[in-house]
């Protein structure tokens, strides 16, 4: 059983084993006797003790960490042994001074501000350091990018201002130019300080009449740049806080969010909750949701748990990293769910890539000068409205099993000259090939039914559940001959709503009404005098088209205009007009 004593190194407290504790307390004093006579010992010791604590810090991986032999022993390796660097005061006068040194080879450095030669924060005296550049380019071209920019730099300067730390502690100050942090680096980087601000005051004293300036320095300590620096980071801090609480906020809303919607979305699925089979209907690619949920998950999650983060980092300022390996790993783990979303909504998407359709033509006992009535039949099982939408549901047959449920069925109308009337019935579905898609399309099932001239069709259409949902859809085309009376019934409406690409010659508004079906166009026999109806009939010589503003009849080398504002008639040689103001003929030759 090994005794342990608590100690406070640089205001941090660590446990620590006894014989180690021996070990580190010898230690410190021969530092300590070693710089007796040295100038700035005081700072050279809370540096060096500052410096240990770090490199404790550094080993310890919880609180209740005791530190052994093991962890002092290397820490002195690191710093160097008191006799291996006894500096003598001469080696730093034969030495030249130079606010700015390259960077020592094999060193690691930390992005610090260097307060010490700034002008304004340090940022670009810093990232001199950190760069191995002289700051005067780093200044200058950060004028010009501030410049070139329309002022975005000073922004972004304002936000290194902000988020570098300051390099306060002689231990940052070695750790900025690549230095490493050992008791004769320490000792010297003082050292220089000192000789440094000795050989200021000299100078300054040779130049200046004391007399005069007393009175400015005892009225003013600090410069221009500092005070105004002072006033701008305090403002600048409470909108870093600020800034710091939003992003917290932002970042644990939606990581709760998405902890609450993938137990929701993912668990449910795998319980198979009632209700969530709608979705897997959909999922043509057969994808488990609860994969799907999981990476969503990690794809969106990932990033807000970095914003969370950061606001901590503004808000705390010692926080402790979480460490490469941590955000290595969660990188990893965001680059594999965007990657596997990706490969997902392809595959997703490759099931609609090929549309197939099978076609079922049936002739009707309907002939020339008999009355057809055309009405649309429901399932009050399924769905008790009748109307057209592209959507699906799922329902359960009489067999209680579950099918897929939708009202896609469009009604086209169109004249022939056969004695007989058909139907044509084409059914269509999606796949991921067109071998696919068309066993979908012959998967599908419509009825319809002809009795004592009613023809009966469904308004709807159903496929079994392992088809999914593959954008099913029914195209009915009825072909009525010339002389055909057609009544069409209210509940057709929606599902004749077509555009003129589908040459449909049943317009809505007509249904009710004694329709006689003419050549490419339909003749109501029985509709009131203001009722608006539109016969556009096309073929490859000519074209009439009668409507509410009145009669257009256009062929290849003539054309016939009947309107309100009366009758123009024009071939290639001959125009007749027709209006209030009589009869006018015109001719080529006058």
């Amino acid at each position: 059983m090994n005794k342990t004593v608590n100690i406070n190194l640089a205001g941090i407290f660590f446990h620590i084993d006894e014989d180690a504790y021996v070990k580190l307390q010898r230690y410190l004093e021969a530092i300590k006797r070693s710089f007796t006579d040295s100038q700035g010992r005081s700072e050279i010791i809370s540096d060096i003790e500052a410096r240990i604590a770090e490199l404790f810090s550094e080993r310890i991986k919880h609180e209740k960490q005791v530190i052994g032999n093991k962890e002092v022993e290397e820490v002195i390796t690191i710093m160097g042994q008191p006799e291996d660097y006894l500096v003598d005061d001469e080696i730093f006068e034969d030495e030249p001074k130079s606010s700015y040194q390259s960077r020592p080879s094999g060193r690691s450095k930390k992005l610090f501000r260097d307060t010490d030669n700034s002008y304004i924060g340090g940022v670009a005296s810093g990232i001199g350091h950190y760069l191995g550049i002289d700051p005067l380019w780093v200044r200058l071209l950060w004028i010009l990018l501030a410049i070139g920019s329309g002022g975005t730099f000073i922004f972004i300067y304002i936000l290194f201002w902000i988020l570098v730390p300051e390099a306060m502690t002689t231990a940052d100050k070695l750790t900025m130019t690549g230095e490493p942090v050992n008791i004769s680096n320490i000792e010297k980087k003082i050292k220089d300080g000192f000789e440094n601000v000795s050989q200021t005051v000299s100078d300054t004293v040779k130049n200046i009449d004391v007399s005069k300036q007393s009175n400015k320095i005892k009225s003013s300590s600090k410069s221009f740049f500092d005070t105004l620096g002072d006033i701008i980071m305090f403002f600048l801090n409470i909108f870093a806080k600020f800034i710091g609480i939003i992003l917290i906020i932002v970042g644990a809303s939606t990581l709760i969010g998405l902890i609450i919607g993938f137990f929701t979305v993912g668990i449910s699925d795998i319980i198979n909750v009632p209700g969530f089979d709608f979705i897997d209907a959909a999922n043509a690619a057969n994808t488990p949701v609860w994969l799907v949920s999981l990476l969503l998950f990690f794809a969106i999650g990932v990033p807000f748990f970095f914003v969370f983060y950061l606001g901590l980092k503004i808000l705390v300022n010692n926080l402790k990293s979480i460490g490469n390996i941590a955000k290595f790993s969660l990188l990893g783990v965001w680059l594999l769910a965007i990657i596997s979303l990706i490969v997902i909504g392809v595959k997703q998407a490759s099931e609609h890539a090929f549309d197939a359709s099978v076609t079922e033509k049936v002739s009707l006992n309907i002939r020339a000068n008999d009355t057809l009535n055309i009405k649309m039949y429901g399932n009050d099982t399924y769905k008790k409205s009748i109307h057209r939408n592209g959507g699906f549901q799922l329902v359960y047959n009489e067999e209680d099993e579950k099918i897929i449920f939708s009202s896609d069925v469009r009604l086209i109308v169109r004249s022939t000259k056969d004695s007989v009337a058909s139907i044509n019935i084409e059914k269509s579905a999606e796949g991921s090939s067109y071998q696919q898609a068309k066993e979908r399309a012959k998967n599908i099932q419509y009825n319809y039914t002809l009795r004592n001239n009613e023809l009966m069709l469904d308004s709807y259409l159903t496929t079994e559940y392992e088809n999914k949902f593959s954008d099913q859809e029914i195209e009915i085309i009825l072909y009525l001959p010339e002389g055909t009376t057609l009544i069409a019934d209210d509940n057709t409406s929606s599902f004749h709503s077509n555009t003129s690409r589908y040459n449909d010659i049943l317009d809505n508004g007509m249904e009710g009404f004694l329709l006689k079906i003419i050549d490419n166009g339909i003749l109501c026999e029985d509709c009131p005098e203001d009722i608006n109806i539109n016969i556009d009939i096309n073929n490859n010589n000519s074209r009439v088209k009668i409507d509410e503003n009145g009669v257009d009849i256009i062929s290849n080398d003539s054309s016939l205009k009947i309107n309100e504002q009366g009758v123009k008639a024009e071939s290639e040689s001959v125009r007749v007009d027709i209006d209030e103001n009589g009869i006018n003929i015109t001719t080529d030759g006058n």
